[in-house]
């Protein structure tokens, strides 16, 4: 029980983190309704998302609060850009959830040491989480590419220019999000990462 009140309980760093998290959902829902270009598909901020949801959070809500973040964010796309009504799961949701998961684990390698070297390998191994993961789940319930080794090569190399876009949102976004808040904590000693659980 006191594990669960743990996970739902913030400080005011805690709480400034999870603002950050829910600020770039609403921007990502925001965007996403207005964008309508696909050459700018996958250019989102939920990559910079789970990193920093990993890097500062504690295990429990740094798992939680983003995947719930990313989830309402999702519901809303999908009423008033996707499906034009309220789905609330979709085909594949597992493969992206699972990847999103795997994103914010690969955000934990930052918690100690969040500079700039570590952020740039961050964001590439999760965006190789992402191309890996979900493209298996495209790869296996899309009649698209046969379920071969050369089919899962074509859904990869398809993939590409989408993760290419992904990388470069999760390095713009992230740079926003990490270095705001870290231009924050110097101003606001509650905010010190040191003291964020």
């Amino acid at each position: 029980m006191n594990r669960l009140k743990d996970t739902f309980t913030f400080g005011m760093a805690g709480a400034v983190i999870l603002l950050f998290i829910a600020a770039m959902a609403t921007w990502r829902v925001y965007m996403g309704s207005h964008a309508g270009e696909m050459a700018m598909a996958n250019f989102s901020p939920i990559g910079a998302m789970a990193l920093f949801g990993g890097a500062y959070f504690s295990r429990s809500k740094a798992l939680i609060f983003p995947l719930l973040t990313l989830w309402l964010s999702d519901i809303m796309l999908n009423r008033f850009l996707y499906f034009g009504e309220w789905v609330f799961f979709y085909d594949g949701f597992l493969w992206v959830y699972g990847a999103f998961a795997l994103m914010v684990f690969a955000g934990r390698w930052m918690k100690p040491n969040k500079g700039v070297g570590r952020f740039v390998g961050a964001s590439v191994a999760i965006v190789f989480i992402h191309w890996i993961v979900t493209d298996i789940g495209v790869w296996l319930s899309s009649p698209m590419y046969p379920l071969t080794l050369e089919g899962l090569w074509l859904c990869l190399v398809a993939a590409i220019p989408f993760e290419l876009n992904l990388l470069a949102g999760t390095l713009a976004y992230g740079v926003v999000m990490f270095g705001l808040f870290e231009w924050s904590a110097r101003s606001v000693p509650s905010l010190k990462s040191s003291e964020i659980t």
